[in-house]
Parts: structure tokens; sequence; C-alpha cells
């Protein structure tokens, strides 16, 4: 049982640290990515893919490279909640974290209804029941998407998810952020007053 006290120990060191992201298990160095953040807003718009939450006409977008095994992903996505009537989030899913990343980045991607889906999935993920569940068959043109999201976000240089991805409201500035963030946080990041 010591492991399990001492890993509990770890998460409540991390949790004092501030650290609010998942980072996929190490691997072989990326190096800095080769999109230039000044980039990164329209490479995620042109290449990437996900679902809209907020106001789909919004000139705002917000984009969101999430892992859906990532409960800060899970905090984010409820912190983003009060913002959605001034702005528009894409939401991206890589998988990075485990064997259930692909399954349910998928399933959301396919949802009738992904904002739903998404409140459903968080709830089940924040509650320690793993999230939704998934098919492990994936249509190739999705599994395709998503591996394509995990190679953007490797190519903008992050090592960590939630990933955040705007231009400054006030600015026209690109911003990024890897972690959750608070509600507040995350409207100063944007730029919305």
């Amino acid at each position: 049982m010591k492991p399990a006290i001492d890993r509990r120990r770890a998460l409540g060191l991390i949790a004092l640290m501030g650290l609010a992201a998942c980072s996929r298990e190490p691997q072989e160095s990326a190096g800095p990515g080769d999109i230039a953040l000044a980039d990164a807003v329209d490479v995620l718009e042109e290449m990437g893919k996900g679902f809209t939450a907020g106001t789909p006409m919004s000139r705002q977008v917000v984009y969101v490279l999430f892992d859906p095994q990532c409960p800060h992903c899970g905090h984010l996505w409820n912190a983003s909640q009060p913002l959605l009537s001034r702005t528009r989030f894409v939401w991206m899913p890589v998988a990075i974290l485990n064997a259930k990343s692909q399954p349910q980045g998928a399933a959301l991607l396919t949802a009738g209804d992904p904002v739903a889906a998404m409140n459903e999935h968080e709830q089940l993920l924040l509650a320690g029941q793993g999230g939704m569940s998934a098919a492990s068959r994936i249509p190739e043109d999705i599994e395709a998407a998503i591996t394509l999201n995990t190679e953007l976000m490797q190519r903008l240089g992050a090592e960590a998810v939630p990933f955040i991805v705007t231009r400054h409201a006030g600015t026209g500035e690109t911003v990024s952020h890897a972690g959750s963030m608070t509600t507040e946080a995350l409207s100063g990041l944007i730029g919305l007053p």
C-alpha cells in the first residue's frame, strides 16, 4: 500500500503547485514546434477538426486541444461555460494519454449533439468513472482527424493538455496556454471585458 500513499502525496503536491495539465508519457523529444504561434489560429482553423460550443457566429474563436481522458480538460470545459454567450470554443480531441482517448474523441466528434455528449462525458470523467463509453471501431476519417489534431498539437510545441490557442480580443495577438484555468483567467487570456 505504500505506493498508493506516495501517489496520493504526489498528487496533492501537484495540486498545491498549481499544475493543471496532463502530459503524455515521455517519448522522443519533439523539440520546439515548427508552427509559429502567430500562425497557430490559422493552421488550426484550416487543418484541425473539432466541435463548436458557444456562439456559432462569434468573431472570437478559442481553439482547445484536449484529451478526453484528461481531468484538467474537464475543469477547463466547466470554466468555459460562463463565456459561451460571448465567444465560440472549438474543442479538438487529441489522443496522448491512453487507449480510451481516441475512441472517446471519436464518439464526441460524431455525436448528434457534441456539447451534450461532452457535458455527460466530463461529468462521468470528473466523478472518477472514466468518461463515456465509446466503440473501439472508429471511422477512418475520424481516426485520421484525431491523429492530425495530435500532430498539430506536437507541431505547436505543446506538451500538455488542455492547450488553448486564440487571438486576444483586444490586441489581436495570438496567445496560448497549456493547462486548465479559472473562468476569470480564461476570460483574461481571451481578452473579454
